[in-house]
């Protein structure tokens, strides 16, 4: 069966973005390139939120790289109460929930499904128990006073089952969890 895999970029304190943040928290680096590389290279389908949309279709022309080119071109969905349309030629936009709808392309024995930032549809998945995995991308830095959209506000109490984990850059941490239900009690 398909997993959906949800991949962050992430503060150390939890944060996927900060008020004065450039992109990758200004951490990207050859190895998280290669990597990036590798990953947009497996078979794979997208999932955004508008806003996500919005900000990647915003981007100024020097910052659409090749990475973002291949990304466009992925098949995938858009997620979206207010828009109808999208530029992007292989993006559905789907005006439905993210959970039914997801959980449905997950049966049919396509590709992965990754969710590209879109902190909303991450806790809407993790929410309803949807989720297979979670990885973060985990950059160096704490943003106390700038950041935003703190990656696990709002949720129930979870645990996660570490799958695996790499350094890239000798700096940026990789990790791969899956979620495992609710976490250890006293009660």
């Amino acid at each position: 069966m398909t997993d959906i895999v949800a991949e962050l970029i992430v503060s150390l304190d939890g944060h996927v973005r900060g008020e004065q943040s450039p992109g990758y928290y200004g951490y990207f680096g050859p190895e998280l390139g290669a990597w990036f590389e590798q990953k947009d290279a497996e078979p794979h389908r997208t999932a955004f939120g508008r806003k996500t949309y919005e900000i990647l279709s915003d981007l100024p022309e020097e910052a659409k790289d090749e990475d973002w080119h291949r990304m466009v071109k992925t098949s995938g969905w858009l997620f979206s109460r207010t828009l109808s349309t999208s530029e992007w030629p292989n993006l559905t936009v789907v005006g439905a929930d993210p959970v039914d709808m997801l959980r449905r392309a997950k049966e049919d024995g396509g590709p992965e499904i990754r969710i590209l930032g879109s902190l909303s549809i991450v806790h809407q998945l993790l929410g309803a128990e949807a989720l297979d995995r979670l990885r973060l991308i985990v950059c160096p830095l704490v943003l106390p006073q700038t950041g935003l959209e703190p990656l696990f506000a709002g949720l129930p109490d979870l645990a996660f089952d570490l799958e695996s984990t790499r350094v890239l850059d000798d700096r940026v941490l990789l990790l791969d969890y899956r979620p495992a239900g609710p976490p250890p009690s006293t009660a």
